[in-house]
């Protein structure tokens, strides 16, 4: 049948491909495997086999698909500068159009997790199964999601609403997240205080909504759409828009293919890591002097791949005196990738071990990663006896120390 959405991978997209295979050394799912279907140029052959009529969108060009992270590693290294993760994308919405029971995900990722009131009534009854002792008792492959989740008692009030600071450097609207502001209250609520330590307004609006990357990357593209203009009028009209996870802050520096008006406000994106290094930078967050022990950092690929930041969250970390110890140079995926964790737990966990084992090789027991799936990833495969936070977590307690 070929493609059948708008969002087909495009022509430019697929034939920028030289087959070069600089890709394969970088992907997790290649490396693991040793399959070129389960590389970036594999998965460009199978769209092109759409593409050329020689295949369909079956379930075999979904399992295909579908073993791909998206962490976008290929991008940076790639001579060719392939847009893959827009490709990918693209290949996605083909398989929610075409193949049967592909859209039953919609539900999940377009109604429940954008929704308050469910992911709130959830966070409840998570925080009382960890009072009790209970999260074993949870079903099947969300077991070991809710074993990375931090303790929710004790996570102050909600920023979502908030609106404050003195405004001398301008003003923010913060993404508050669909699930940041519930199982990760405590990095949006450092993000609100630094900001406003900084001199800028903050604001939170009300408004808002899930930014879409999960709908997005799942290949529901309606709902990533719907999702996509509510956050362009609710976050709209500030002279930045900063996102306390890298996986929302990548996906709304892409709004542009998204939403109408969005690439007004993809050019104002900043995560929020690179926010706050610009403000120690220009003096208006301090640089601590000090010997703070040592911090092993790792890269979330939508940081890092996506968004091509790595500097500044270790520059968060030296400003507070730590000392910055790398876990994976290469920066491999550590396997949580949005719902993978779920629809391929055995990848999943092989990458959450691989990770968690550079982690106990550096013999540091307290770690800084910029992103919520990212730090449920390690929280679970390291186990007790390690503290994973967000890096400016770990500055404003250094701030805190210093008085």
């Amino acid at each position: 049948m070929g493609w059948v959405t708008d969002l087909h991978p495009t022509e430019a997209e697929l034939n920028s491909c030289v087959q070069c295979g600089l890709c394969l050394a970088v992907c997790p799912t290649f490396r693991l495997t040793g399959r070129e279907t389960a590389s970036p140029r594999g998965r460009l052959h199978a769209m092109m086999a759409v593409r050329d009529g020689v295949s369909g969108v079956d379930e075999t060009f979904a399992g295909i698909i579908d073993f791909c992270l998206g962490c976008r590693a290929c991008e940076p290294v790639c001579p060719s500068m392939v847009p893959y993760g827009r490709a990918l994308e693209g290949a996605r919405a083909e398989i929610v159009a075409q193949v049967p029971g592909r859209s039953r995900r919609r539900v999940l990722l377009g109604r429940v997790v954008p929704s308050r009131g469910l992911v709130g009534t959830g966070s409840r009854l998570l925080a009382l199964a960890q009072r009790l002792r209970l999260t074993a008792l949870v079903p099947g492959r969300l077991r070991r999601a809710v074993a990375g989740v931090r303790p929710l008692a004790g996570r102050g009030p909600k920023v979502l609403g908030h609106a404050g600071g003195p405004g001398t450097a301008g003003t923010v609207k913060l993404l508050s997240g669909c699930i940041q502001d519930e199982w990760f209250r405590p990095v949006n609520r450092a993000a609100v205080r630094l900001l406003e330590m900084a001199g800028y307004r903050v604001e939170v609006p009300e408004g808002q909504t899930c930014c879409g990357a999960l709908a997005a990357h799942d290949g529901h593209a309606d709902e990533a759409r719907r999702l996509a203009a509510v956050n362009v009028a609710a976050l709209g009209g500030a002279d930045m828009v900063v996102a306390t996870a890298a996986g929302c802050s990548a996906h709304l520096a892409g709004y542009g293919h998204w939403a109408e008006g969005g690439d007004d406000l993809a050019g104002r994106v900043v995560d929020v890591t690179v926010a706050v290094s610009r403000a120690i930078r220009d003096g208006l967050l301090p640089t601590l002097e000090g010997d703070r022990g040592p911090v092993a950092i790792q890269d979330p690929c939508h940081l890092r791949h996506a968004q091509r930041v790595t500097a500044e969250p270790r520059h968060i970390l030296r400003a507070a005196g730590y000392t910055v110890v790398e876990t994976d140079p290469g920066g491999l995926c550590c396997g949580a990738a949005g719902t993978y964790f779920m629809t391929n737990p055995g990848t999943s966990a092989a990458l959450g071990d691989r990770k968690a084992d550079q982690v106990r090789a550096t013999g540091v027991t307290r770690v800084a990663s910029a992103n919520p799936g990212c730090e449920m990833q390690l929280r679970a495969h390291l186990g007790t006896g390690y503290e994973v936070r967000h890096p400016i977590e770990w500055y404003l307690q250094a701030v805190a120390a210093a008085g």
